[in-house]
């Protein structure tokens, strides 16, 4: 099967990595932080503010593949650096996803590799 990568033209530029893989009708997204289109973190210390850009640059790249749509998320792990303050990211959330509910799993970390990041997340997406 064939293997594409994926590379949105209004997200950071990848160094390394693929933002997103697209196999068969699955598009892997790779973690999305809160940076802005030359890959600075945007809202240094707002959790709430960086998870909207974070779930904005997952749209956005899920654009990038095949016109897929948030809604076509069937899977979402989220790693935070503060559990307390990702609980006050739910209208983030709601405004991206509105009433679809992909499985998720949110886990605590230390830190992030770029350290102003607070999250960072990464979605699988199945399109028809």
């Amino acid at each position: 099967m064939a293997k594409e990568a994926i590379v949105p033209k209004d997200v950071m530029p990848a160094r390394g990595f693929s933002h997103a893989m697209k196999v068969g009708n699955t598009i892997y997204v790779a973690g999305q932080t809160a940076t802005d289109e030359a890959g600075n973190i945007m809202f240094k210390g707002d959790i709430v503010a960086q998870t909207g850009r974070a779930y904005e640059n997952i749209k956005r790249t899920l654009a990038a593949a095949a016109g897929a749509k948030m809604t076509d998320i069937v899977m979402m792990n989220v790693y935070c650096r503060d559990l307390d303050g990702f609980v006050k990211t739910g209208e983030a959330r709601k405004q991206y996803f509105g009433k679809h509910f992909p499985a998720a799993t949110v886990v605590q970390i230390q830190r992030l590799l770029l350290p102003d990041a607070l999250i960072e997340i990464e979605v699988i997406a199945v399109v028809d």
